[in-house]
């Protein structure tokens, strides 16, 4: 069995209702729903940042493209 933590924290009673309804549809424990819902806004957030030398090469191009991106919006 995997190790738990207990924590606290306050959230909407609405957003809270349909969660506790979501995990009584499936069949599921709360917390079970819970992690799931972590595990998804964490994965969701590690591919959102480009790393810094992508982002560099990025800004170069548009600093070096400028005036043809310029001509190409018109």
């Amino acid at each position: 069995m995997t190790a738990r933590e207990k924590f606290a924290t306050q959230a909407d009673p609405a957003l809270l209702a349909q969660m506790r309804e979501l995990a009584k549809t499936e069949g599921r424990q709360f917390q079970s729903l819970v992690e799931d819902a972590f595990r998804t806004y964490l994965a969701g957030k590690q591919g959102e940042r480009p790393r810094e030398n992508v982002m560099a090469h990025f800004r170069d191009s548009v600093r070096r493209n400028a005036e043809l991106y310029k001509r190409l919006a018109k």
